[in-house]
């Protein structure tokens, strides 16, 4: 789904990287006491205290200019987001070398050494200490982003949006036009930014490396409740569960393309072309449904974009009905703040960027959404997710500020991605949208679940590899001169396609996904996927529900929305398997449930591709 890899995690992005700052005085103060004797727990107490005030204090600030950046991107919004980031970078690498000092101390309390162990290593890129360096880092960084929200691409030689240019992947089967989109994208967004992207990177390292990580990478693996390199095993034992339903899955969608395509085009065997998967990254299938479901399935039993459509649902129509899913829960309503100040669809005055994310600007009930919100299915699922960000926001802000978080990043887009997965045709019946007499035969049913793996189980392989490269660029393990061939052999390994046309080494075809250029990690969205299906098994057994999982719609049920929130309101405070676990009874993440759901379908499948080359 569109928005939901990406789903948005801009505002959590923000949370460790942007909401910060400090005087200059305050600046000064904790260089002062590194020289002093042995630290102790009282100190530890007193720096966090003082670390939490000046970070809260700082961050509504840096939030409002990031918000107005990216909702009004300009020279002058460029440059005040790159002075709020410059100092706000270095206040947090100030911190994280201060908290870096208490490491060892005797006596810590669990809630300072869990937020010690947040301060060091929160920050998503570290600047390094010596003077300018934050602001390069910071200068460098806006400038990334920037580009790509001006990023254009060209269809028949006319001048696209990136937004127009991601609507028309899906919609439109001319495979030169295609071919023409997915290159000029590219070509034009991702290949300008390589040489900032290289020395973005270095920097990172350098901050990285002061702060006692080896780089920037292990940086971010260290956020999990574990070593950096256990956690990199935990998702390739992840990924081996759910990788035969996606071998399946691709094996299938490769034979309907190249039945409507042809050889030339498409081959029978080996790997899919990017640009025919209708999704600009081909991370995901849901567009390409049409031309892969057997003609002989009866067809679907609704099109939910008609159905909104002939509903009269508007942008801001739909953001209210995502809003009565939670209220059906038990949660209170959205503030009215949300209505005022939201960015639902895109301005025709100016640029923006368009990749839908969700905010709590004041860290308490600041709530907004920033998308170009249009009527159609795909939509109306991210409205759905993006609000399980702002909801999850919520129900933490009574936690102190370095719990402002979920138990990981990957909770936060789960919870978006539960709510999205109860988008049920039970739920378009109780909400008005689908007549009773419309609910799908069995065999509708099954191109119901088809629709939904080639969007969650397509993605998974790309939710892998954008960190995968990364990581291998952060660690040198990708040189500068291969980082291209890299993501494209990555590409090839863990999903089977390959570009439509040939690239070098003077392309930079990572960067063409936003959530390069904007510095997002990306594991969150693949662990997402799996703790969705957690979510949702728990949800489920806790409404009572008996029929077929994928059918259960928990819309309405106060037990399950209490439930939920004892998991949301806990924030970071916790270890993620004691989060996991106050939701769901599990303690660790497992790939079994999203198997469970799509059980039915995988049986079908492995029916249909009997005979087939499979593999790549």
């Amino acid at each position: 789904m569109k928005a939901k890899v990406s789903l948005l995690a801009v505002a959590a992005a923000l949370l460790s990287a942007g909401c910060t700052t400090a005087t200059a005085q305050t600046a000064a103060a904790p260089a002062a006491r590194t020289a002093q004797a042995p630290a102790t727990a009282a100190e530890a107490d007193a720096f966090v205290e003082q670390a939490e005030r000046e970070l809260s204090e700082f961050s509504v600030l840096s939030a409002r200019a990031a918000w107005v950046n990216q909702t009004y991107i300009t020279e002058d919004t460029d440059a005040l987001t790159t002075h709020f980031g410059t100092i706000g970078t270095e206040m947090q690498v100030r911190l994280a070398n201060e908290a870096a000092r208490f490491q060892n101390v005797p006596g810590l309390s669990y809630d300072t050494r869990r937020k010690l162990d947040i301060l060091r290593s929160g920050i998503v890129l570290p600047a390094p200490t010596r003077p300018g360096a934050a602001g390069e880092l910071n200068e460098i960084s806006t400038r990334l982003q920037s580009l790509y929200g001006r990023g254009r691409a060209t269809m028949a030689g006319e001048e696209l949006t990136g937004n127009e240019t991601e609507a028309r992947m899906g919609t439109v089967r001319n495979p030169e036009h295609l071919r023409e989109m997915w290159t000029t994208w590219h070509d034009n967004v991702g290949a300008p930014m390589r040489q900032d992207y290289v020395r973005m990177t270095g920097l990172s390292n350098e901050g990285a490396r002061e702060l006692g990580f080896a780089d920037t990478g292990a940086m971010w693996r260290s956020l999990y409740d574990m070593p950096p390199d256990e956690f990199a095993a935990l998702t390739d034992q992840l990924w081996g569960q759910v990788k035969p339903l996606y071998d399946e899955l691709h094996c299938f969608t490769r034979a309907g393309l190249n039945r409507h395509y042809g050889d030339q085009v498409q081959p029978a065997t080996g790997p899919i072309q990017a640009h025919l998967l209708g999704n600009l990254w081909a991370q995901a299938w849901g567009n390409v449904f049409d031309l892969v479901a057997p003609q002989q399935s009866g067809g679907q039993a609704y099109d939910l974009t008609e159905l909104l459509v002939r509903n009269e649902y508007t942008p801001e129509r739909i953001v209210r009905q995502g809003e009565a899913f939670f209220s059906s829960l038990g949660f209170a309503p959205l503030p009215e703040t949300f209505w005022q100040r939201s960015m639902i669809t895109q301005p025709r005055d100016r640029e923006v960027v368009c990749h839908a994310s969700a905010w709590n600007v004041d860290n308490v009930e600041d709530l907004r959404i920033k998308m170009c919100t249009r009527v159609n299915a795909t939509d109306f699922v991210t409205v759905h997710h993006e609000l399980g960000h702002n909801y999850y926001q919520r129900a933490y802000n009574q936690q102190p500020f370095l719990y402002l978080n979920s138990a990981n990043d990957g909770f936060h887009e789960a919870v978006g991605d539960l709510i999205a997965l109860s988008v049920t045709p039970e739920y378009l019946v109780q909400v008005g949208l689908l007549n009773q007499n419309q609910l799908p035969t069995p065999e509708q049913d099954r191109m119901l679940l088809l629709r939904q793996a080639l969007d969650s189980i397509a993605f998974l392989p790309f939710g892998l590899l954008v960190d995968r490269w990364r990581w291998g660029v952060f660690s040198g393990e990708i040189p500068e001169n291969e980082m291209n061939a890299a993501w494209n052999r990555l590409r090839l390994q863990y999903q089977g396609i390959v570009p439509p046309v040939e690239r070098t080494e003077a392309h930079f075809d990572a960067a063409a996904k936003y959530h390069i250029p904007a510095s997002v990690p990306y594991t969150r969205y693949f662990l997402a996927r799996i703790l969705q299906f957690q979510f949702y098994e728990a949800a489920c057994r806790q409404a009572g529900w008996t029929g077929p999982l994928h059918r259960c719609s928990f819309y309405g049920n106060r037990e399950v929305g209490q439930r939920l929130n004892a998991m949301l309101e806990m924030g970071a405070s916790r270890p993620w398997p004691d989060a996991l676990e106050a939701f769901t009874g599990q303690r660790e993440m497992s790939g079994e449930a999203m198997i469970a759901y799509f059980q039915p379908l995988l049986t079908w499948l492995r029916e249909q591709n009997r005979g087939r080359q499979c593999g790549w």
